[in-house]
């Protein structure tokens, strides 16, 4: 008995040694997965699950099968935070290109510009909460320097958080703010990978100004670009700090998007209606993986073709 398990031992060791390498990877993903599958898989399916009941998140649960979908698909509100969630995606994706743009900018090596570099980034290091109060105060009815401005310019100030019309369009300028920083940080890092020869292979084909952009860089940059749409897309569609922060929805709803909506409905103290929250967070899924599994369908098209 003793011989025979000395000698398991070392087969036992062995098979490690042999497959270490090809095992230590897997290892260290299994943390990861796990979180992954406890605060995001498993969650996606719940919400799916819960949006079928009637509940207040403390009360007895009532199966009522699509009738949260049926009440949603008659709410206005519903369509108001859809409407502008539509704004946000549309208008949020102009800081892909104005990122781009920034990045092409910063990319050179002249002097102060890691100082310009540091001035452009410092509107990613800070929270969404701050930028929320700093664009609160910018757009200050009497004292805002946005309202100054246009008072100085028209000789009558807007107040932009108060108008239905233009809140909107507010929070989403207060946003980009913030984003078109992240997508310069994306694309920074991906014009320091991109291939010099080509660069100069390029420009012995004469090649210069946007065909040099367009058929040389951005081909490179299609990683970078992939996860400046991604992030955009998402931030775009979950928007819901800045709108608490400097609106809470108002005025008279008008500034609502689906996440805030959401939380509206089934935590704060206007809903507590689990179920018709969880119908809205299931409806945001939806919309936001049709566009994240477009764009990437796209992206592995092109792999494919080579382009």
């Amino acid at each position: 008995m003793t011989h025979a398990g000395t000698q398991s031992r070392p087969q036992h060791r062995s098979w490690w040694r042999e497959n270490q390498q090809k095992l230590t990877p897997y290892i260290f993903l299994i943390p990861g997965v796990i979180f992954f599958l406890v605060y995001v898989i498993i969650p996606i399916f719940e919400s799916f699950w819960l949006s079928g009941f009637d509940w207040d998140g403390l009360g007895e649960r009532e199966w009522i099968g699509l009738a949260n979908y049926q009440e949603l698909f008659d709410d206005d509100a519903f369509y108001t935070s859809l409407k502008n969630n539509v704004i946000w995606l549309v208008l949020y994706m102009l800081a892909v290109p104005a990122g781009l743009g920034i990045a092409i900018f910063l990319n050179q090596k002249v002097r102060g510009i890691r100082a310009y570099k540091s001035l452009f980034f410092f509107p990613f290091v800070i929270s969404q909460v701050v930028v929320g109060l700093i664009f609160a105060w910018f757009y200050a009815p009497n004292f805002g320097l946005f309202y100054k401005l246009i008072e100085w310019a028209t000789g009558s100030g807007i107040a932009v958080l108060a108008d239905p019309d233009l809140v909107t369009y507010g929070i989403i300028a207060a946003g980009l703010w913030p984003q078109i920083a992240y997508c310069m940080i994306l694309y920074l890092t991906g014009l320091n990978a991109v291939d010099p020869e080509q660069i100069e292979a390029a420009r012995l084909d004469a090649a210069k100004g946007f065909k040099m952009l367009w058929y040389v860089i951005l081909p490179q940059l299609r990683p970078a670009t992939f996860m400046a749409v991604v992030v955009t897309v998402i931030g775009a569609l979950r928007s819901f700090d800045l709108v608490s922060i400097m609106t809470d929805g108002g005025p008279f709803g008008s500034s609502r998007v689906l996440s805030f909506y959401m939380y509206e409905q089934a935590l704060s103290e206007y809903g507590y209606r689990m179920g018709y929250g969880a119908a809205i967070a299931v409806v945001l899924f939806l919309i936001m993986m049709v566009f994240i599994s477009g764009f990437i369908w796209k992206m592995v098209d092109d792999e494919r073709k080579g382009l």
